[in-house]
């Protein structure tokens, strides 16, 4: 037995934090779950990263004496599975290279975060999964140590397991001003602290997303009982008065389990300083909750720059309006957040904010701006507020759906996607919009795995629980589907693109007179929404109800006139109809305008009726290799 060396405690790669000893893998704090077998294989990989370990020494190490047909395909299984868990692939490696024929090599950065002797290793383990594996993981560590891998390829720096990650809502802050039409202050301070404190210290401290903490606003809730439904250890709550251009904030920090208030705290600051008062009260936190702070961490507060005070009045009132997630408010925040870079043309967070706005406009049919247009401004914008501000997350987050949703540029939509996830991990939208392209991929499996992320960081987000139910139904799990949308009705009963998932669902299983409803409410709830009727005719037209579907169509082929937007939804009609030649004469121009809608070509069970034809397949490949093709 080896005692008294130095082990890792904890293995860190990227956003994932590896466990040796139980085989616990964790994305940005989030428990993956991999299967034990799977995971010995990963710790063996990652503590010898660099180094190729063939098939043969993976065989002998830990398939033994088993046939060499059970290994090839245990193997392969376990590979394939780990890949799934760390968001990899074989074509474009991140994490583990495949040398045909002789092994795998472990590619990415490893750095040991914990030392412990490995005297604890069999008490301290935990147990995931058999006894069996326990001991297994246990050996093969213990083993690796004595030959010195895991001293040799990482790195010592101390840091805490992200089993005792900590985390944290920021509940609105309460407007005392007496005037409603100062709520995008408070509401703004609210969504800027949570900003602020999840990019603080993410290994370590975990803040739910605003969506889930604005449901919250004027609820008269306990305190333990808001802590239950987020499943945070403490809440951050506040109000905010104001005088001119002069704010009192009030603040105290309080701990779930007890309701014990540790920490309160009034500031009164000239609104061009609220940047810096947002820094006290994180670095005050920090020091309540005794969050360690690197010397980066603190750096990064410590760049708090004083900022024009009606600039910031404009980008608060921008995210205001951006946050009503409707065509009306994305160009209203769009004007707010021109004016702040107007007062303050170096003021990074309004470029991101802009190029957000201009991002899920142009995403959307609408009336009031070409997604030819939108889209470009929204690439620009996020530019420009990485080269003012490269830290920000949500700018590469921006810079990345637009590179996923109207470029086609899939390699560098996840290289952003991965630098704003390096930046902040608990940034809910990243791990949401990444999961599109993931699935975009045809990664079903992993899409899932990233939007189930997203959906612990903000578990009462509406859009990204009926997400969750999108990634189902591509993954062509109808059932599932179904349920999900359920859920995401009981938490609002109204909510469109809920009803148009269950819609779906029912669709899928042919269940022609419920898929009819759902998406009969849809279209009504939507005010008539194109793209939402369209699905509503195609339905028509799959339960045989042929007069239904062409009046449909007959609308849509009317506003075509004006609206190039809506050609993947006349498609969709056409489809159904059995009228292929123009459904693909519709997808053609859907692809001139680079709709949105074509990036889940591989998925889509929608567009199944054309899919066995070559000119689909031929549409698929240029849209996945526009890149290439035009370099």
């Amino acid at each position: 037995m080896v005692t008294g060396s130095a082990q890792p405690s904890l293995l860190r790669f990227g956003i994932f934090d590896l466990d040796p000893k139980s085989g616990e893998l964790r994305k940005a704090g989030v428990e993956i779950n991999l299967p034990p077998q799977p995971a010995i294989v990963l710790v063996l990989l990652a503590t010898r990263a660099g180094q190729l370990v063939t098939r043969e020494e993976l065989r002998q190490q830990i398939w033994g004496k088993e046939t060499f047909v059970d290994f090839e395909h245990g193997l392969n299984s376990c590979i394939k599975q780990i890949r799934a868990a760390l968001d990899d692939h074989p074509d474009a490696p991140r994490y583990i290279e495949t040398r045909p024929r002789r092994g795998y090599r472990f590619i990415a950065p490893v750095q040991q975060v914990s030392v412990v002797s490995s005297e604890e290793l069999p008490g301290s383990a935990r147990r995931i999964g058999a006894r069996r594996f326990s001991i297994a993981i246990v050996a093969l560590v213990l083993a690796l140590l004595a030959t010195g891998y895991v001293a040799r390829f990482a790195s010592p720096r101390h840091t805490v397991s992200p089993a005792d990650k900590i985390m944290l809502a920021v509940l609105p802050f309460e407007n005392l001003t007496g005037d409603a039409r100062q709520e995008y202050l408070s509401d703004g301070l609210t969504e800027e602290m949570i900003t602020q404190l999840g990019r603080m210290h993410p290994e370590r401290l975990g803040v739910i997303a605003r969506t889930s903490a604005m449901q919250y606003k004027k609820a008269r809730k306990r305190t333990d009982e808001i802590g239950r439904e987020l499943g945070v250890a403490y809440l951050l709550e506040g109000s905010l008065r104001r005088a001119g251009d002069h704010v009192r904030v009030s603040a105290q920090l309080i701990q779930v389990r007890d309701e014990t208030h540790l920490w309160a705290e009034s500031y009164e600051r000239d609104l061009r300083d609220i940047l810096a008062l947002q820094k006290d009260v994180a670095q005050a936190i920090a020091r309540e909750i005794d969050l360690k702070l690197t010397p980066q961490q603190q750096a990064r507060l410590a760049r708090a720059r004083p900022v024009d005070p009606r600039a910031y009045e404009f980008y608060l009132k921008g995210r205001y309006f951006w946050n009503k997630r409707s065509e009306e408010g994305y160009t209203r925040a769009i004007d707010y957040f021109e004016q702040a870079i107007a007062r303050d043309p170096a003021y990074a967070r309004a470029y991101a904010g802009l190029a957000d706005a201009y991002a899920l406009l142009g995403s959307m049919p609408n009336a009031e701006l070409p997604r030819s247009e939108a889209m470009p401004r929204a690439r620009a914008a996020a530019l420009k507020a990485i080269e003012l501000d490269e830290g920000l997350a949500d700018a590469h987050t921006s810079l990345a759906f637009v590179l996923m949703h109207f470029d086609w540029d899939w390699p560098a939509a996840q290289r952003e996607f991965a630098r704003a996830l390096e930046l902040n991990p608990g940034y809910a939208t990243a791990h949401h919009w990444y999961a599109f392209w993931l699935m975009a991929q045809g990664r079903a499996e992993e899409a899932l795995l990233e939007i189930r992320v997203a959906q612990r960081l903000d578990p009462l987000s509406l859009i990204i629980n009926t997400d969750v139910g999108e990634m189902l139904y591509y993954g062509r799990r109808y059932d599932e589907t179904i349920e999900q949308a359920r859920r995401a009705l009981e938490m609002e009963s109204g909510f469109a693109l809920a009803h148009r998932l269950l819609g779906w669902g029912y669709l899928a299983k042919r269940q022609f007179a419920p898929a009819i409803e759902q998406l009969g409410t849809t279209a009504r709830l939507s005010g008539g929404q194109l793209d939402q009727l369209a699905v509503l005719g195609l339905a028509y037209a799959e339960a045989g109800r042929r007069a239904e579907a062409r009046k449909v169509l007959h609308q849509l082929e009317q506003a075509s006139q004006q609206r190039p937007d809506i050609a993947h939804s006349m498609a969709l009609v056409l489809a159904g109809l059995g009228e292929k030649d123009q459904a693909f004469a519709r997808l053609e121009q859907a692809y001139r305008e680079h709709d949105g809608s074509l990036i889940l070509l591989k998925v889509n069970p929608l567009l199944d009726p054309l899919r066995s034809d070559a000119r689909f397949q031929d549409l698929v490949r240029r849209v996945f290799t526009l890149v290439a093709s035009r370099s």
